[in-house]
């Protein structure tokens, strides 16, 4: 069965030297929503933008429905673009602020010239914008008048208004305060089962990626260092950096609390990338080893891939905790 999207060893070097990303693999099913998580210049963003061919990879391939991206025409590519959109993090930057918001949600479709007249513009527009809470009163607003939450979802029925096959979504709630963000993430979920859309769901928040995602990317420096479904992913990481990510999440409960793991340093530059293991200079378990071999993205349970010499030697969650007790 053909990938949706797959993604090849993909790198995207800047400048001849900052290594933003460094070999990442993924592929994504139909309906199916992938998390790709992880601190802040770990390369997640600069991934959603090779997806999109916003900026072209300096090695690897994108296929999507089994065609490389890379070898497509300009006219075949524009076709593939009405199958991908993208969900940017700021609502409010990412609208025109000279448009209303009946322009800005029929734009695609105007774009692609799916959609001619002004009546029929208007109507569809009133349409589209009930689909996510908005109502025909909001047809002649601009984006100022809209609160953070209402620009998100314009910015979300504008993604969905060609019926893509995949969203792109770059920290699409993080902009937004906490009850906002639920109402957003519902949004998403609603479509998703109504048009059968997947998505690519790049985050740094924990506990939203619990909610949404089916699996879980984690990237660390460019690379991704575990990869799992996300029942075991939050139950058993494989990996220290997941770990200590995951200690971070509120727990629900007093007894499902997660000793917090503070990690030491910030990470290295993409520029001078440690050899060995890339998370060793950070990480409260390395070993000699760790700073001479580079661990492979490797199976270590059903499914659920990780990229750590140790990662089936003894529980993580224990080790970390008991490393970490020391640490500042």
């Amino acid at each position: 069965m053909t990938k949706l999207l797959e993604a090849n060893d993909l790198r995207k070097v800047f400048g001849g030297a900052v290594r933003a990303v460094d070999g990442v693999s993924f592929s994504l099913d139909e309906r199916e929503t992938l998390a790709l998580v992880g601190e802040s210049g770990c390369g997640k963003s600069t991934v959603s933008r090779l997806i999109l061919r916003l900026t072209d990879p300096t090695e690897g391939t994108i296929r999507f429905e089994g065609q490389d991206m890379g070898r497509m025409s300009q006219r075949a590519l524009k076709e593939v673009r009405r199958e991908i959109q993208f969900v940017f993090q700021d609502p409010f930057s990412s609208l025109d602020p000279r448009m209303t918001a009946g322009d800005i949600v029929t734009e695609p479709l105007a774009v692609h010239g799916l959609i001619k007249g002004r009546a029929k513009r208007r109507d569809t527009a009133t349409d589209l914008l009930k689909t996510v809470g908005l109502s025909a009163k909001h047809v002649n607003n601009w984006p100022r008048q809209f609160s953070g939450g209402q620009r998100q979802r314009l910015g979300i029925i504008r993604a969905f208004a060609l019926g893509p096959r995949l969203i792109v979504a770059d920290e699409p709630v993080s902009a937004l305060d906490v009850s906002v963000r639920s109402q957003v993430i519902n949004i998403l979920q609603d479509m998703q089962e109504d048009k059968g859309t997947a998505y690519l769901f790049i985050s740094h928040d924990m506990a939203t990626v619990k909610h949404i995602a089916d699996r879980v990317a984690v990237m660390y420096l460019g690379k991704i260092v575990e990869l799992a479904p996300k029942s075991s992913f939050f139950s058993a990481p494989q990996h220290p950096y997941s770990e200590a990510l995951l200690s971070a999440v509120p727990a629900s409960h007093p007894d499902k609390r997660r000793e917090r793991i503070l990690l030491q340093g910030d990470p290295p530059s993409p520029v001078n990338i440690p050899s060995g293991c890339r998370f060793h200079t950070r990480c409260p378990l390395a070993q000699e080893l760790c700073k001479r071999e580079e661990p492979p993205l490797a199976q270590v349970a059903d499914n659920h891939a990780a990229a750590c010499h140790f990662a089936q030697a003894w529980p993580m969650r224990s080790r970390v905790a008991d490393t970490s007790a020391s640490g500042p």
